[in-house]
């Protein structure tokens, strides 16, 4: 199978967390500071890190460290990236060559 599917497996199932898409809604205001988006999410400090880690990993957001804070922001490539994949099944095109039965 070809990694790229299995690179959006991973993707999606990222996206499959209410946390991370509430996290991933936050940051589309811009880049924000880890404490801002753990004061906005109210969860443990902890939880918060896994879950950024999981999008980190999957390239979702983008992750830069300016002395102790760390700051996060969406990766706008992977997104579109992620909506040029799911177009493909609402306009029956898709780029798995077929074979006919029989």
């Amino acid at each position: 199978m070809d990694m790229r599917y299995n690179q959006m497996a991973l993707r999606l199932k990222a996206l499959s967390d209410p946390n991370r898409l509430v996290i991933l809604d936050y940051l589309a205001d811009g880049e924000q500071c880890a404490c801002k988006v753990l004061e906005q999410l109210r969860v443990s400090q902890p939880t918060l890190s896994h879950h950024m880690r999981i999008l980190c990993e999957t390239d979702l957001i983008h992750c830069r460290r300016e002395g102790k804070w760390i700051y996060y922001s969406l990766n706008s490539e992977k997104f579109l990236e992620i909506k040029e994949f799911m177009e493909k099944f609402s306009t029956g095109k898709s780029q798995v060559k077929t074979v006919n039965c029989c």
